[in-house]
């Protein structure tokens, strides 16, 4: 049986999905995978190494290398031969910001809302502070690996200038640090996390408060006058000895990787 082919991460689907020849075409088509177009986007325009791309598109070199040679004869057949072409299709899929560790450029996430519509994570402004919690219903959800929403406050000179809450759109754990660290999130509120989770946060630059609970608007007003209770030595350990308050509470089980943060 052959072995599946592995799905292709790309940063972002193209502003332009043809072209064609100026003058008379031969009336023949050529088709390039939204897969090969960002291998040419990120080794010829970017210019990235294929050992770079292969990173960035969570695949192997060789298939980043088969992929170039094939979409560079794509084009080249275009262009010498008045082909028209045409970008659609492939196998891929939209990066939800876990590029963030290889990404030339601040990788940003496009967050959908559950009705389907957009909703966009602007860009930070000057001199501000943006602030992430995990959200349920209102208040802090207490498992950071599990949580459905954030809701993120963007902050300016003490104080709170814009409020929304993002989807995570089924991310987990690791990759949710990736997703917070692409909305240019400074600083997380939470209630239990992993080890692994904690790590992956630190490397994104982002400061932990863990183990709070209650009310998130509450919460964010007490960490800008500098009373939130948090808890430094936060944990999510499950491993038969239960729950303490302030960490995770009863959702850790659903997971049968557990809270390792992978």
């Amino acid at each position: 049986m052959a072995r599946p082919s592995r799905c292709r991460r790309i940063c972002i689907e193209p502003a332009y999905d043809s072209f064609a020849p100026e003058g008379i075409s031969c009336g023949e088509q050529v088709n390039l995978t939204v897969d090969e177009y960002e291998v040419i986007r990120l080794i010829d325009l970017e210019k990235l190494t294929h050992e770079q791309c292969a990173r960035q598109m969570d695949i192997s070199r060789t298939t980043v290398t088969e992929a170039y040679e094939a979409a560079r004869e794509k084009v080249a057949d275009s262009i010498v031969h008045g082909k028209q072409l045409l970008i659609e299709g492939g196998n891929y899929r939209l990066c939800d910001g876990s590029a963030i560790h290889f990404c030339q450029r601040k990788c940003r996430k496009h967050c959908g809302k559950t009705d389907g519509t957009k909703q966009d994570v602007q860009m930070k402004g000057a001199g501000e502070m943006r602030i992430a919690v995990t959200f349920e219903n209102g208040e802090v959800f207490q498992h950071f690996g599990h949580t459905e929403q954030f809701k993120i406050y963007d902050v300016a000179d003490g104080q709170i200038t814009k409020e929304q809450v993002i989807d995570t759109n089924g991310s987990g754990h690791g990759a949710l640090s990736g997703l917070l660290g692409g909305m240019e999130v400074d600083t997380l509120i939470c209630g239990g996390i992993g080890y692994g989770a904690q790590v992956a946060l630190a490397e994104a630059g982002i400061r932990l408060y863990g183990g709070v609970t209650g009310n998130t608007d509450d919460a964010v007003r007490a960490f800008l006058a500098g009373d939130l209770a948090y808890d430094p030595e936060v944990q999510c350990d499950h491993h038969g000895h239960g729950h303490e308050e302030g960490h995770c509470q009863g959702h850790c089980g659903e997971n049968k990787h557990g809270c390792a943060g992978n």
